[in-house]
């Protein structure tokens, strides 16, 4: 009995065994049918089709290796990752906006911009190619493209779009760094509330003693000290804590009733930890102190000069002013501070040279708050500024010589006063341009540009383009310039048809396009091509270009498809304004 039952179950175990074999080939199948269909709508992917999903982001897109974007795979022979935040089409590029390029020729044009105090036009138009979805240059691999991109963020402090970038891309390379950038100018500010929610953007991918050391302490801001104990614990588990942080960590928790008087300024975070648990906090930045903690003792309001005959001090925080440290305004309350007798103030013009440079900076800034005439207040302001200049400390000085001369009633002085008060007024572009004031009379400054402002369609705006070219073709003196030659060409690029006898054609032969430029376009290098129009453009708007610079930019913008990029430039540079 014991044999046959032996017997079945080997015949069971058999049958068991067949049964799955034939399921896993049941499963192969399917896999395989599955791969097959994959690789068939892969193929389909450039194809129109009804059912596709109109997303512009993998146009032109003809790279054999795979692409992930956050945390979708397309399977294949290599995976390439890539990070940004604008869907390339948006500006009519693809993802192969820079494969044509090399890898050195970027990192070139970077440091070469970076020395540019770029304009609102430069610098939207160079955000856009940078941080449009994109594969990398050549011979740069994806962790190198990436920190170009994270790197110019930081260094600009553009926090909105460190945000988004955050928001967009859920891992990539060195995203700690994006994230402490974050959470150190949170502190610098003095808002730990804000610093603590950017915290968030952690995820259990990225390791970094720094930032797990300022989540634990936030729970322990927000009141959470069990769950700030138990991760406090782990961190030490895993040796990632030191002996300042565990003395800091054990006082806040209630641990120890002691903690040590040592400050350490090593980082933002150890000197934010020392300013909070050490009663009676003092410390003595020196030129040697970091910038964000210059900006972290200005905003916690740490910074005091007890005595106002403290020479030493006062000038470090001169210096440290002069270098965007410490708030500028802060000297001049100092220097208000400073005790004067009343001889001194009256005669202040003819005594000043007699003090050290620090005391006559005071006694003559006093005299000018103490001055009730115009003509005076600038003589003031302007002996200011020598004295400014003389200890090389002129950063200090400049706006607030500005402001105050924008406070002069200039009919209170004379003619010679208000050239020296206006040539030193620092004015600043508004960012609003004002409102577009059409002109028919002059081709670029037309109602034609409805079209490029994407008010009115192509069939509308060439009625108009005919009705407006009939009248300015009976104006024999009118002149045709390098503007409307802009325009003209940019509507013929669009589909527009342009009378025969505007043959715009044989007038563009006069302006002479740069040929590196062109050659940009022929070898498909369009990112590339807007990099060096961001160095050309540099510290000008568009509207500040000379015409014949915005035709060619136009021109090449048009050769390269890139019509959005090239309709901002149009608008900004073409219109007259209210």
């Amino acid at each position: 009995m014991k044999l046959i039952s032996l017997n079945k179950y080997i015949c069971l175990l058999i049958l068991i065994i067949s049964f799955q074999s034939l399921y896993a080939e049941e499963e192969i199948d399917i896999w395989n049918k599955e791969i097959k269909d994959k690789t068939k709508i892969l193929k389909q992917e450039n194809q129109p089709s009804e059912d596709t999903i109109n997303s512009e982001l993998f146009k032109k897109s003809q790279t054999n290796t795979s692409i992930k974007i956050e945390n979708e795979i397309l399977e294949n022979s290599q995976e390439v990752k890539i990070f940004g935040i604008y869907d390339p089409a948006e500006n009519d590029f693809d993802l192969n906006m820079w494969t044509q390029t090399e890898a050195e020729d970027i990192k070139s044009s970077f440091k070469r911009i970076k020395k540019i105090q770029l304009s609102n036009t430069a610098t939207k138009l160079f955000e856009k190619t940078i941080l449009s979805i994109a594969y990398p240059p050549k011979n740069m691999g994806e962790k190198e493209f990436v920190n170009l991109k994270i790197n110019w963020m930081i260094e600009n402090k553009r926090i909105d779009l460190i945000e988004k970038f955050l928001n967009q891309n859920n891992t990539f390379p060195n995203k700690k760094k994006l994230i402490q950038y974050l959470v150190d100018s949170n502190i610098a500010k003095a808002n730990i509330k804000e610093g603590c929610s950017k915290i968030d953007f952690l995820d259990k991918t990225i390791k970094d003693s720094y930032l797990d050391r300022f989540k634990i302490y936030c729970l322990v801001f927000n009141k959470k000290k069990n769950e700030a104990q138990l991760q406090f614990d782990i961190l030490r588990e895993e040796n990632k804590s030191d002996n300042f942080f565990d003395d800091k960590m054990n006082f806040l928790l209630g641990v120890t009733s002691n903690t040590s008087k040592k400050i350490k300024d090593d980082n933002l975070l150890n000197f934010y930890l020392s300013s909070v648990t050490i009663e009676n906090f003092s410390y003595e930045p020196t030129a040697k102190t970091q910038k964000i903690i210059w900006e972290y003792l200005n905003a916690a309001n740490l910074i005091k000069l007890n005595d106002d005959r403290d020479k030493e001090k006062l000038k470090s925080l001169e210096i440290a002013a002069n270098q965007n440290q410490f708030d500028k305004q802060k000297i001049f309350d100092i220097y208000s501070n400073i005790s004067f007798d009343l001889n001194s103030l009256l005669k202040a013009e003819d005594i000043y040279q007699t003090f050290d440079n620090i005391d006559a900076r005071a006694l003559i800034y006093q005299k000018y708050l103490l001055s009730d005439k115009e003509e005076n207040k600038i003589k003031l302001l302007f002996l200011l500024k020598d004295l400014f200049q003389k200890d090389k400390l002129s950063n200090i000085f400049v706006e607030f010589l500005s402001d105050r001369l924008k406070e002069i009633n200039l009919n209170d002085v004379s003619d010679s006063y208000k050239e020296v008060v206006q040539k030193n007024i620092i004015t600043k572009e508004e960012l609003t341009l004002g409102k577009i004031k059409y002109d028919d009379k002059i081709l670029h400054r037309s109602r034609l540009l409805r079209y490029i402002n994407n008010e009115v369609d192509q069939k509308k705006a060439q009625k108009d383009f005919l009705k407006i070219y009939k009248k300015i073709k009976k104006n024999r003196k009118y002149f045709f310039s390098a503007k409307d030659l802009a325009l003209v060409e940019s509507l013929a690029e669009d589909g527009f048809e342009i009378p025969k006898e505007l043959d715009y054609q044989e007038i563009s032969k006069k302006y002479s396009i740069p040929s590196n430029l062109l050659s940009l376009g022929k070898s498909k290098q369009s990112a590339f091509l807007t990099l060096k129009l961001v160095e050309i453009i540099g510290e000008d708007e568009a509207y500040n270009l000379d015409p014949e610079t915005i035709y060619f930019i136009t021109h090449l913008l048009n050769k390269n498809n890139l019509k959005k990029i090239r309709n901002e430039i149009l608008i900004s540079a073409l219109p007259q304004r209210s």
